[in-house]
C-alpha cells in the first residue's frame, strides 16, 4: 500500500507557527505606528503616554487572542498546567443541572426555556426559579412545566437573582452546574460544547460561551452592542483564556464543575461590600471563587460551615483554571434604548468595582500574563474618566483644543482596529463600521459612569429590562 503523506500544515506545531506569523504580519501597521511614536514618549510622556499604552495593550491582546487561543471544545489546549493529570476527571457524559432565575420576563422567558430544553446534551436537568414576578411569567413557566421536562419553583417573596440561583442549585444533582440569563437563547450544541471542554480538560473549573446580541437589528444602539460583544468575547476573553484565567464567566452561558464552585455558593449569595448586601449577580465574583479558592476557599467555607452547600461535601481547594468556548453560541437581548443601556452599564461597573477588591487581591498568583491583562484593564478603566476630563473639558478651556482632536482621533483609531478584527472574523458583514462608535461612546460618556457607580454602589436593584 502506498503511504499517504500529510501536508506539513497538518502538523499542529506548524499550523500554530503559521498562525503566529500571519497574526504578526496583520499587526505590522500597528507595530510600525508604535515604533515611530516611541521616541517621542521621553519628550511628552503625559501627552503621548496614555494613547501609546492603550494602543500597545490592544495590539498585545490581539496577538495573544489570534495567535495563541484554542477552543477547548475543538481539541486539546496547548497551554495546560504541568499538573493537569492531578485534577479529578469528570464522567465521560456528566449529568448537567441547567439553572435559571427569572423575574418579570413574560415576553422572553418561553424562548429562553425552550432553548435550554432543546440542547443536545443527553443528560440535562433544567430548573427555573421565578423570583416573585409580578407579571405573567409564573403562569408561562407553569404551562411550560406541564409540557416540557423542566422543574419550576415559584418564590413568594423576592430574594434577588443570586439567592434565587442558589435556591435552584440546592435542588441540582448534576456533576456540572450551568447558568444562563432569562433574556438569552442558546444554540442547540452550546451547552454540550462547554461540557465537552470541561471533560477534556479536568483543570478547567469553569468555562463560558460566546455571546452576541439577539436583537441586533432593532436599533443603532443594538447594532453597536452586537459588534462590541463579539470583540469582548472573541478577543478579550480569548486572550485571558490563553493564560487559564478568564476573570468573568459571563451570565449568558456560564458552565461550572460542581466541585469547583458548589461550596462557595452561600458565600456568593451572602456577599457583602462596604457593609451592605451586594445584590447584583456578579458573574465576576462567582468566577473569582473558582480562580481564588486556593487562597480564600478554606476561609469562605469556614464562614459558612453550617450551610448544606458545605456540609454535603467538602471539595478540595484546587488551582482551577477558567476558559472560554468560542464555538458555544448564545444570543442575549441587549438594551435597545439609551436609558436601559445606561442602567446596565452602571450595574456592570458596580460589579467591576466590587470585584477589584476580591479578584484583584489574588489574580497575580495566576501568572504574569493573567495579571497583566487584569491589572491593565483595571488601570485603563480607572484612568479613562480622568483622561476624558483632561481632554474633553480641561484642554478646550485652556486653549489646547488640538489635544481634544488628538484624543478623539486616538479613540476612533482604536475602534477601527477592533472593527478590523470583526471584519476579519466576519468577512461578509458590514457591521464592523459600528465598532468605532462604541469606542467613542465608551470614552466620552460611559467612562464617566464609574464615578456615579461608586457613589451609588450601596443601592442595588435587580432590573433586566432591555426595552
Amino acid at each position: 500500500m502506498k503511504a499517504t503523506t500529510r501536508p506539513a500544515t497538518a502538523d499542529p506545531s506548524v499550523r500554530h507557527a503559521l498562525r503566529r506569523l500571519v497574526t504578526l504580519l496583520a499587526l505590522t501597521p500597528l507595530l510600525v505606528l508604535l515604533a515611530t511614536r516611541a521616541p517621542g514618549l521621553s519628550r511628552a510622556p503625559l501627552l503621548l503616554g496614555y494613547g501609546f499604552l492603550v494602543l500597545a495593550g490592544t495590539t498585545a491582546m490581539l496577538f495573544i487572542a489570534y495567535a495563541h487561543y484554542d477552543d477547548p471544545a475543538e481539541g486539546p489546549l496547548r497551554h495546560r498546567p504541568r499538573n493537569a493529570a492531578d485534577f479529578p476527571a469528570l464522567p465521560a457524559r456528566p449529568r448537567v443541572s441547567f439553572l435559571l432565575a427569572v423575574k418579570d420576563e413574560e415576553d422572553r422567558i418561553e424562548a429562553c426555556v425552550r432553548s435550554m430544553i432543546a440542547g443536545d446534551h443527553p443528560d440535562t436537568q433544567v430548573i427555573v426559579v421565578d423570583d416573585a414576578s409580578t407579571d405573567r411569567t409564573p403562569a408561562i413557566l407553569r404551562a411550560l412545566a406541564a409540557e416540557l421536562p423542566v422543574r419550576v419553583v415559584c418564590l413568594d417573596a423576592n430574594v434577588g437573582k443570586k439567592r434565587a440561583l442558589v435556591r435552584a442549585a440546592a435542588l441540582a444533582d448534576g456533576d456540572v452546574l450551568a447558568f444562563t440569563d432569562s433574556d438569552c437563547v442558546l444554540a442547540p450544541d452550546a451547552l454540550s460544547r462547554c461540557v465537552a471542554a470541561l471533560v477534556a480538560h479536568p483543570e478547567l473549573g469553569a468555562v463560558g460561551g460566546h455571546a452576541r446580541a439577539l436583537n441586533a437589528d432593532d436599533t443603532l444602539l443594538t447594532r453597536i452592542q452586537d459588534v462590541w460583544y463579539e470583540g469582548q468575547f472573541r478577543i478579550a476573553k480569548a486572550a485571558e483564556a490563553v493564560f487559564g484565567a478568564v476573570t468573568c464567566i459571563s451570565g449568558p452561558l456560564a458552565v461550572f464543575r460542581r466541585d469547583a464552585v458548589y461550596n462557595y455558593l452561600p458565600a456568593w449569595a451572602d456577599d457583602r461590600f462596604l457593609g451592605r448586601d451586594f445584590r447584583f449577580a456578579t458573574d465576576r465574583q462567582l468566577t473569582g471563587y473558582v480562580l481564588g479558592q486556593r487562597r480564600l476557599g478554606r476561609r469562605l467555607k469556614e464562614r459558612h460551615a453550617d450551610s448544606p452547600f458545605v456540609t454535603a461535601a467538602d471539595h478540595p481547594e484546587l488551582p482551577w483554571r477558567t476558559g472560554y468556548v468560542r464555538s458555544a453560541a448564545v444570543h442575549t437581548t441587549v438594551p435597545a434604548r439609551f436609558r436601559p443601556f445606561l442602567r446596565q452599564q452602571v450595574r456592570w461597573k458596580k460589579s467591576f468595582i466590587r470585584n477589584i477588591f476580591f479578584t484583584g487581591t489574588f489574580i497575580w498568583r495566576c501568572g504574569p500574563g493573567a495579571a497583566a491583562l487584569y491589572y491593565g484593564h483595571v488601570l485603563w478603566v480607572l484612568v479613562a474618566p480622568v483622561m476624558a476630563v483632561r481632554h474633553l473639558i480641561w484642554a478646550p478651556l485652556t486653549g489646547a483644543a488640538v489635544l481634544t482632536l488628538l484624543y478623539l482621533a486616538g479613540i476612533l483609531l482604536k475602534g477601527a482596529v477592533w472593527g478590523a478584527a470583526f471584519r476579519l472574523d466576519h468577512p461578509g458583514s458590514t457591521r464592523w463600521r459600528y465598532r468605532p462608535l462604541m469606542s467613542l461612546l465608551s470614552a466620552t460618556l460611559l467612562s464617566w459612569l464609574l464615578a456615579w457607580s461608586l457613589l451609588t454602589i450601596r443601592r442595588g436593584v435587580w432590573s433586566r429590562s432591555a426595552t
